[in-house]
Parts: structure tokens; sequence; C-alpha cells
């Protein structure tokens, strides 16, 4: 087995032909939650990933081995219910009620514009029903938001200064654009 215990978010500042010569492995999210975990890769090697306490691995993440081999991890498809709004008896604006009644209950949510996702929940899916959301069984990636809570790993934290942020476009008299 060939550990591997350090992780490169989103093979962030690897070179491109680094990552096309890692390996792959494919996880669901009820693998990627965890710490520690044993897994085998696309070329056959088993692996255990020792990762420190709290750490989510995201699609897109690459894990570093003790071998200095890279291994780029891949969220698999797993059955999960998706969620869309009803054109004919809502709005958009329903996926917003639905992730707050969602995010009451502490559910794990993947959130998109024009969709949720969550683990396939049976009382949860009626009560999604009931507000005229429209619920599909689907195998698909899934990647939930950490939460506004999270520690750990890396993409629990508010890392960025908001010094460097871009400065609001104001109006006045001699803006010379048109909108």
């Amino acid at each position: 087995m060939i550990p591997a215990s350090k992780l490169i978010p989103q093979g962030q500042g690897l070179a491109p032909a680094l990552l096309k010569r890692a390996s792959t492995v494919e996880l669901d999210w009820d693998v990627r939650q965890k710490s520690r975990f044993d897994a085998t890769d696309s070329l056959g090697r088993s692996l255990g990933i020792f990762l420190p306490r709290g750490t989510v691995v995201r699609g897109g993440d690459v894990l570093v081995a003790e071998d200095g081999s890279l291994i780029k991890v891949t969220a698999a498809a797993q059955s999960v219910l998706k969620i869309t709004h009803c054109s004919n008896h809502g709005s958009p604006f329903d996926l917003i009620r639905a992730a707050y009644h969602l995010g009451n209950r502490h559910v794990p949510i993947e959130l998109k514009p024009d969709h949720l996702k969550i683990e396939p929940d049976h009382v949860l899916a009626d009560m999604l029903r009931a507000m005229h959301l429209i619920v599909n069984a689907v195998d698909e990636a899934f990647e939930p938001e950490n939460g506004a809570y999270a520690t750990g790993g890396h993409h629990g934290g508010h890392h960025h200064g908001h010094d460097d942020a871009p400065q609001p476009h104001v109006h006045g008299p001699h803006c010379e654009h048109s909108h």
C-alpha cells in the first residue's frame, strides 16, 4: 500500500503536463469527506490516504503519494436527488426556499443556479414535492457546500484579502457609457 498524506486543492500550481500524467482515483462523497481511507488508483495501486482531520477532498484535487506520484481525484457519480423548479407552478426562487429549508435540517446540499442536489431521502423528497419542486433520482457527481462554519480542509476558510477586490462601478456625471 502506498501512503498519501498531502492534498493539493484543485492541483493548484501544478503544471498541466504533470496533471495529465497523474493517475486518477474516482471517489464518491461518502469517502471524500473522510480523512483516512483506502482506495485503488487507475494504475491498480493500493493507496492509503491519511489527511489531516476535517479535510474534505473535492473532485479535481490532487493527492501526493509518499513516493512522489500524483493522483488526481474525480468525484464519482452516485445516487442523488436533483431538484429543479416547476415552471408551471413556481419560479426559480423556489430553489432558494428549498435550500433554506434543507439548510435548517443540516442536509449536505450542492447549489447550482438552476438546480440543487442532495443525497437520497424519501422524506425530504416528499417535502420538496409538496413545495411544487421537481425531484428526480439521478446518478451524478455530488459536491455539496462545506457550510459557513466549516473548519479544516482547504475549502472551509475565507482566505483572500478584500483589499485586492475590484472597486465598485459608480455612476456619476462623468460616466460616459450606456447600459
